[in-house]
């Protein structure tokens, strides 16, 4: 059950970035007023529903995670904003990277939320596989017509969650496209004789070797069919979700590398470097939490910063429907 619902969501992601890319408009040129970086650290650093807590270099930072009640309850599923800091001797000696995790469906509070934090960066960048500049419009999206449209319909509504693309305002005028190009992502996969149905094969694969050796999962079939779905589907989702490993298991080719991750990081963070060699004081870095532990490393290696704080936002109320 867990190898379906991880490929089927890769499946749908590269669907969508199509469709989403045919419901967009090109980034207008406008400039916004950046914000400053004290002003992103108040925001992030004031919230009473967040806990905030000091990183440690020396454990395996996290990005999304499971929460529980003090009596051992699911309580809720949260994502992580992590606050890198340039290393004092470095060229980005006095700049702040945010990386800010996301899950693509998720409770509209957690939306709003990240609304407002976001609109406190000089700079965000968000994915999209779509033509460069491309901004996101929620009206278009509500209007599509699709199978596709369709299918994430009901998962939305089996789960009681709202859709990031819809309540995401990319129409800021902070916000900045960071992904791959369709073409970009076709010609990544082409240079290193990959395909997605070759990296869905390996995901297949490897997450049916995983649930064998766990002894497979019934709770999802048992959340379908209780008085309560939407809370128990939830449940069972979330602890699939905070597993990184299980979800990228299978992505990487036989040298190590991927496109749907690694490759679109890439993009991502020459995006970023152009970014602060021009100026700006406080980024943030919106993507989907599976991007983050390699982007976290990125930062370290190459932009010889480290990370400082992290904050946790509930993405996922478990204790209701």
């Amino acid at each position: 059950m867990r190898w379906i619902v991880v490929t089927l969501g890769v499946i749908v992601a590269l669907a969508s970035a199509r469709l989403y890319a045919q419901t967009a408009v090109a980034d207008p040129p406008a400039e916004s007023k950046p914000a400053t970086a004290d002003a992103a650290t108040d925001d992030t650093a004031a919230s009473p529903e967040s806990a905030a807590k000091d990183a440690d270099a020396d454990e395996e930072q996290l990005y999304i995670q499971f929460a529980k009640t003090d009596d051992g309850k699911p309580k809720s599923l949260q994502t992580a904003i992590v606050r890198f800091e340039g290393n004092a001797d470095s060229p980005y000696a006095d700049r702040v990277v945010d990386l800010v995790g996301v899950v693509h469906i998720g409770q509209k509070e957690y939306y709003k939320d990240l609304n407002t934090r976001l609109s406190k960066y000089d700079s965000v960048l968000y994915e999209l596989v779509a033509p460069d500049g491309t901004r996101i419009r929620p009206e278009d999206l509500k209007e599509r017509r699709s199978v596709l449209a369709s299918m994430q319909t009901g998962m939305k509504d089996m789960l009681n969650l709202e859709y990031q693309l819809e309540l995401i305002d990319y129409m800021a005028k902070n916000f900045r496209h960071a992904d791959m190009s369709p073409d970009e992502f076709v010609e990544d996969l082409e240079r290193r004789g990959d395909s997605v149905w070759k990296m869905v094969a390996r995901m297949m694969g490897a997450g049916l070797a995983s649930q064998a050796s766990g002894g497979g999962d019934a709770g999802m079939l048992f959340a379908m069919f209780s008085s309560d779905r939407p809370k128990k589907m939830k449940q069972a989702m979330a602890r699939q979700l905070v597993d990184i490993e299980l979800v990228t298991a299978g992505m990487d080719d036989a040298n190590g590398e991927n496109t749907l991750i690694k490759g679109r990081n890439g993009k991502a963070f020459d995006v970023l470097r152009d970014d602060l060699d021009n100026g700006k004081q406080s980024v943030a870095v919106f993507y989907g939490a599976g991007h983050l532990p390699d982007m976290a490393e990125r930062l370290e290696t190459d932009f010889q910063m480290h990370p400082v704080e992290t904050t946790w936002l509930d993405a996922w109320d478990l204790t209701r429907n």
